[in-house]
């Protein structure tokens, strides 16, 4: 774990005055992904230097039933956002997709990624998917470590799916809500 430490950590749905905080770390965020891409126009940049942005962000504006948009932040600083909405990468009954998540490098290996899943997790048990790209090994790792210490998870399949609906795993469990309350 990184040296730093984390004394408040806060999640917070995004508000219209925050917007423009998660589209640019949207562009942090891709950049990440860009070396995954090798060998594609995928994480190509654009003719003004910026990201393509192929997330539909704009639901997580205009529909707050189904997608719901969260800051992480630490001592009241930015350090990342999950994207929550209710698609799943297959067949699977889920009430919430970790659609997006995002922590800056600052914060990365210092626990702030597995605190912010805890958070969000148990402020919204239900049965959920977390998605991961194949060849993203070290979110493979990060997404079976988070789900399996959530004092309230329960009955964890993971599937692999294959092109052309998904190429990666997902996680499948349920969070339970009267141990979330306890």
């Amino acid at each position: 774990m990184n040296a730093i430490l984390v004394s408040a950590l806060s999640i917070s749905i995004v508000q219209p005055g925050e917007r423009a905080a998660v589209e640019a770390m949207l562009q942090l965020y891709i950049h990440d992904f860009s070396e995954l891409f090798a060998g594609t126009r995928r994480g190509d940049l654009g003719e003004d230097g910026r990201y393509v942005v192929d997330i539909a962000i704009r639901d997580w504006w205009s529909d707050t039933v189904d997608h719901v948009a969260l800051l992480i932040r630490v001592d009241g600083r930015l350090a990342g956002f999950a994207l929550l909405n209710r698609k799943a990468h297959g067949d699977h009954l889920i009430d919430w997709a970790m659609a997006e998540f995002f922590v800056v490098r600052k914060y990365r290996r210092a626990g702030v990624g597995r605190l912010a899943t805890r958070e969000i997790f148990a402020r919204y048990p239900g049965r959920w998917e977390a998605a991961v790209m194949r060849l993203n090994t070290g979110a493979l790792a990060f997404w079976d470590a988070a789900i399996r210490s959530h004092p309230a998870v329960a009955a964890i399949e993971i599937f692999d799916t294959r092109p052309p609906s998904w190429n990666g795993s997902s996680f499948v469990f349920s969070i339970v809500p009267s141990i979330v309350e306890q």
